[in-house]
């Protein structure tokens, strides 16, 4: 198979597995999704989804965010992890948002990766989640799935994404991603992984992996 013709068996076979993709992290505006995002970093999706309903009941914009003090923010992240810098992030993305952009979460690339604690994955996501600007945020999981398919030589995530651009149609970037993280969690996990149930491996995948 070329890799034209894997990347359309990828889009197929995702199509008919996930043919419905929600959003992972649990928000209801932009702002709550880039708070969200921002604590997934090295935590998982399930966990920021039990904390984030207790940060967002006292501040569920930025006018209210920066009420709380970073010491406040942090203590009821601690549970997903790197607490101290995601807690000073938050507080300081939220006070720009407030001064420089009137409470409104950015709507540009160069805007969003300006923000403390926030980079260009992060910047995808929210593009990608909240306004609809084809992106292709590439976390742990298509990362690995793109090298584990060979359709990416698996270098770096900067790489990852150029590949996955360059392989995939821009107008299915904004489902896709989210399809292949779905894909990867249940079918081709890091640890636990059964080829003999990931399809997509097993027809397409890297020959080093399929001996």
């Amino acid at each position: 198979m070329t890799k034209k013709e894997s990347a359309q068996f990828v889009i197929d076979t995702l199509e008919k597995l996930y043919p419905e993709v929600p959003i992972p992290l649990k928000h209801k505006d932009p702002f709550t999704l880039l708070i969200a995002v921002v604590l997934s970093a090295q935590s998982t999706d399930a966990r920021v989804n039990t904390i984030t309903p207790l940060l967002f009941a006292k501040a569920d914009n930025p006018y209210d965010m920066i009420k709380l003090s970073v010491e406040e923010i942090r203590e009821i992240i601690k549970p997903v992890g790197l607490s101290p810098m995601k807690s000073k992030g938050i507080y300081g993305l939220s006070k720009i948002i407030v001064e420089k952009f009137n409470g409104k979460v950015p709507q540009t690339f160069k805007d969003l990766e300006a923000l403390p604690s926030v980079g260009h994955k992060t910047a995808s996501v929210v593009m990608s989640q909240a306004f609809g600007v084809p992106a292709f945020p590439v976390d742990t999981h298509i990362h690995r799935l793109m090298y584990r398919w060979n359709l990416s030589n698996g270098k770096n995530v900067k790489q990852t994404e150029k590949d996955a651009k360059r392989l995939f149609p821009k107008k299915l970037w904004n489902k896709l991603h989210l399809q292949i993280i779905y894909y990867g969690r249940e079918y081709s996990p890091a640890r636990g992984w059964n080829i003999e149930k990931d399809i997509i491996t097993k027809t397409i995948g890297r020959k080093s992996l399929l001996k």
